[in-house]
């Protein structure tokens, strides 16, 4: 891989998790002019497949040479892992409503050592030091970046509740993502996933939305949610990462973390004091741990 082919790659991975770090700050502007997290979801994921639609057929028309088709199985597949995606979305979004986007952000941050216990338990094989010392450090860096010290005001623990959850279904989504249906195109893996999500998110609309739903959600916030949340992040990153490889596309990918956070400082006007600012470069600086070389900590 040449040094241009991996800036490229580098890019892509930060442009989409710059573009998925604006998210919740939409969403917590979208609650103030009392949207439902129905109307949010529902929004993002139906303009999401038609945009991811529009892709599809773009890149047919396009390509000179012929798209491998998803067989039903991949399909499947797909929309079941899909499902995860859609819980995601429904469990952050719940867990913005109830704390700040910076604390938010931090809790689905948490898929760092959710992962390596998955890995642990499908694999049952014990993670090296070096994965150890990381969660260590994710775990401290998420006590400061979530102010737990000295926060005289309590978190509502509906939000670390709703946060966690998001932060397992993100774990299953990304765990899921890379071992699924490979063999095709970005566009359709994605058209497909974001199809089974969006099975999570009408029966979650089903169930919690008690009043009419209000359709402005779609020309006011619908466009931006689906951009930055379904289309852009998923797109880019699925481009991105056989370049730069998982190692390094994972470090880039940690720039989320801070977007969101600067974004809830300066949009929402969030406070954000130093301490917490130490937590998050201690959870970035554990991400790069895990994904570097480091001979003398690889052993179990």
């Amino acid at each position: 891989m040449t040094k241009n082919g991996v800036l490229k790659g580098v890019f892509l991975v930060g442009l989409g998790a710059t573009s998925y770090g604006m998210l919740a700050t939409f969403v917590k502007l979208a609650y103030q002019e009392a949207y439902t997290t129905a109307e949010v979801t529902l929004a993002q994921f139906i303009y999401g497949i038609v945009g991811v639609l529009l892709i599809n057929a773009f890149q047919k028309t396009k390509s000179k040479v012929a798209i491998d088709k998803a067989t039903p199985k991949n399909i499947f597949q797909l929309m079941l892992a899909g499902t995860s995606l859609g819980a995601t979305s429904v469990f952050y979004y719940l867990c913005v409503r109830y704390i700040d986007v910076s604390i938010a952000i931090v809790l689905l941050m948490q898929t760092v050592w959710m992962g390596v216990l998955l890995e642990w338990f499908l694999e049952k094989k014990m993670p090296s030091l070096q994965k150890i010392i990381a969660v260590i450090i994710v775990l401290i860096g998420t006590v400061l970046a979530t102010n737990l010290i000295n926060n005289t005001t309590q978190i509502d623990w509906r939000g670390i509740l709703w946060g966690i959850l998001a932060a397992a279904s993100f774990t299953t989504t990304m765990f899921t993502a890379n071992k699924v249906a490979l063999g095709i195109s970005s566009a359709q893996r994605t058209l497909y996933m974001l199809i089974g999500g969006l099975i999570i998110v009408i029966l979650f609309a089903l169930y919690t939305q008690t009043t009419p739903f209000n359709y402005n959600i779609f020309l006011k916030w619908g466009l931006f949610l689906a951009l930055f949340g379904t289309i852009i992040p998923p797109m880019l990153m699925n481009a991105g990462f056989p370049i730069t490889g998982i190692g390094l596309g994972s470090i880039v990918s940690a720039l989320e973390l801070p977007v969101s956070v600067t974004m809830a400082f300066i949009i929402l006007n969030e406070t954000v004091i130093g301490i917490q600012w130490l937590g998050i470069g201690l959870i970035i600086f554990a991400i790069v741990i895990m994904n570097i070389n480091l001979p003398f900590l690889k052993k179990s």
